[in-house]
């Protein structure tokens, strides 16, 4: 149906262009932001044995969707992607995260660009393109975005990695219901996890009898559906994303205890969960992370009788409950952060790092870009010359405690992980 715009409408949309063009030019002519804040929040541990660690999380807005309709802001040559990708890897170098959890990047600058140049830097890593890939022409594909995580070698060791997709889970578990097929389903954001173990070079005041814990952690990254019309698609990935984690750690548990025959179980396995959540801090989403708990009527449901399908899914340790195990904890909140995403039309927290909170502890994180910086210099969105994507990363320093025994004698202790060529086919090996 076509719109017909008033006048008032027309002088409306006439002078938010002014103000737009105005905005480039003062925002070209903008000064480089001052360097953004460490934020101490502990100091560590002097008197156990600790890995300390760097988690990162960035949306790094891939080429597709940087496009002069959603951001005509932003002058032309700003939005070129190898003009930002250059800053991209600038700012991911700069700040050298441990695990570094990227969102929107495309198959092609995955193999060709990311994974070339972090390599250089000691980081191995992983990557699954969005669902819609699978169904598409090779030439189509390498343009699909997707998720990817790195980490460092001399810290971590892979040991298998994990693929959720959205929309498979969804027609598993839809039961012939009409609001899982037509809305949940045919959304293809994924999860990609991957079941990490700490080497020696990983640990703080290491015992005198040199063992060390290989401790295994999961890392997983999510990007969830974008619109806000969609909340409770987003809460819906969201709680199936939880049901799968559970799933890949007790898998993991196993799988540990066939190698190492280790009293491993899946609670022993630590958990740092981050992504792009589109979601705001007061979202049936971040409550059901950050609270282990939701509503079976919360509004982000909308009245839609999802009930008797999700008690399939999710545990309901509480009448009129959906419940989850892990205890997490959002490193960032918006008194530290008052916005991970910046765009002309919208400003807020939407990304997120999570942490198990009982056997991990933030002893810093990367503060806020300057807001003087932004209205002494007009910036009214991003990405902007200065600013490589329209979301912010983050980044925060954890210390993590071991969960599992090192091994008995020095010997086995000093052990490199059994997984590495020795068994053909008992893990899948990451291929990059």
């Amino acid at each position: 149906m076509a719109c017909t715009w008033s006048e008032s409408e027309s002088a409306t949309t006439t002078t938010t262009k002014r103000i737009l063009h105005e905005c480039v030019f003062v925002t070209v002519n903008a000064p480089t932001p001052p360097p953004r804040p460490w934020i101490p929040l502990a100091r560590p541990s002097t008197n156990r044995q600790t890995c300390i660690f760097t988690v990162m999380c960035y949306n790094v807005l891939c080429d597709k969707y940087a496009t002069r309709q959603m951001y005509s802001y932003c002058p032309s040559w700003a939005l070129n992607w190898d003009y930002r990708k250059k800053g991209i890897m600038e700012e991911i170098r700069h700040y050298g995260a441990d695990i570094i959890n990227l969102q929107e990047v495309e198959m092609d600058q995955f193999y060709n660009f990311f994974l070339p140049e972090l390599k250089q830097d000691g980081y191995s890593g992983i990557y699954s393109p969005k669902s819609r890939a699978k169904h598409m022409a090779e030439s189509e594909r390498k343009y699909v975005d997707g998720c990817a995580i790195f980490f460092r070698t001399s810290k971590f060791t892979l040991v298998k990695e994990h693929l959720v997709e959205f929309n498979q889970l969804a027609m598993a578990n839809a039961d012939g219901l009409e609001h899982m097929l037509n809305r949940v389903m045919p959304k293809d954001n994924i999860g990609l996890a991957c079941l990490l173990q700490t080497t020696e070079a990983a640990w703080e005041n290491a015992p005198a009898d040199g063992t060390f814990v290989q401790q295994p952690i999961l890392v997983c990254t999510a990007h969830i559906h974008w619109d806000p019309e969609f909340c409770d698609v987003k809460l819906i990935q969201t709680m199936m994303l939880s049901k799968e984690l559970k799933n890949i750690l007790e898998n993991s548990a196993q799988i540990l205890k066939s190698v190492d025959g280790s009293n491993t179980t899946a609670e022993n396995i630590q958990l740092v969960l981050c992504g792009d959540f589109n979601s705001l801090p007061d979202s049936g989403v971040i409550e059901f992370l950050s609270t282990g708990r939701v509503s079976q009527d919360h509004k982000d449901f909308k009245d839609l009788s999802y009930k008797k399908c999700l008690e399939k899914v999710l545990s309901c340790d509480k009448p009129n409950e959906f419940t989850h195990s892990f205890k997490l904890a959002s490193a960032y909140n918006d008194d530290i952060m008052p916005f991970t995403n910046y765009t002309f039309d919208f400003k807020g927290i939407i990304d997120y790092i999570f942490y198990a909170k009982q056997t991990m502890t933030p002893l810093g994180l990367l503060g806020p870009l300057s807001s003087e910086w932004l209205t002494q210099n007009k910036v009214i969105g991003c990405p902007h010359p200065h600013v490589f994507s329209d979301h912010f990363p983050l980044l925060v320093e954890l210390e993590m405690v071991p969960t599992v025994a090192p091994a008995i004698n020095g010997i086995i202790g000093h052990r490199q992980p059994y997984y590495a060529n020795s068994r053909p086919g008992w893990f899948y090996y990451a291929r990059y």
